[in-house]
């Protein structure tokens, strides 16, 4: 089941990062181009919140019931943990990253919601999608991550 579970989360990982860019580039064209906030901006804004938090609710089972997370922890103790960047990255960076970027995701998605002129809406939500975005890109777990090398798409080689 947890491997199944991280098939899952790997493949979700797709989803945000293609409804985050669109997001991101309508908002930017809205944002400079004067565009009015449409509905399919809140469409959008709504499959990128909702995809975001059933994939941190699938990383929470993960991190809870899986081994690279509290069982780790439980295991080795904080402060070894710390010291080592591939744990200090599972048990700490990723979990602490990723909710953070969808703690913005949600303000952005809200902020859409806002009694605002059409412009500011665009502004806002682009800032708060462009910064999770950059978070997401940073702390995902790439190929060429040396501290925590994961596959591209589930069930390929790393």
């Amino acid at each position: 089941m947890t491997q199944g579970l991280i098939h899952l989360h790997n493949f979700l990982r797709w989803i945000i990062l293609l409804l985050l860019v669109v997001a991101v580039v309508k908002h930017l064209i809205g944002m400079t181009g004067r565009k009015s906030y449409t509905n399919g901006d809140r469409k959008i804004s709504s499959f990128l919140m909702i995809s975001s938090h059933i994939q941190f609710l699938v990383g929470l089972f993960l991190y809870f019931a899986g081994n690279l997370g509290l069982k780790m922890i439980q295991e080795m103790g904080m402060g070894p943990i710390m010291k080592e960047a591939s744990t200090r990255y599972w048990a700490v960076e990723h979990i602490l990253g990723m909710l953070i970027a969808i703690v913005l995701i949600t303000i952005g998605r809200g902020v859409g919601k806002k009694n605002l002129s059409d412009r500011a809406k665009h502004s806002r939500t682009f800032w708060f999608y462009f910064i999770a975005l950059v978070i997401i890109l940073l702390l995902m777990p790439w190929p060429f991550h040396e501290n925590a090398p994961r596959p591209l798409f589930p069930g390929m080689q790393v």
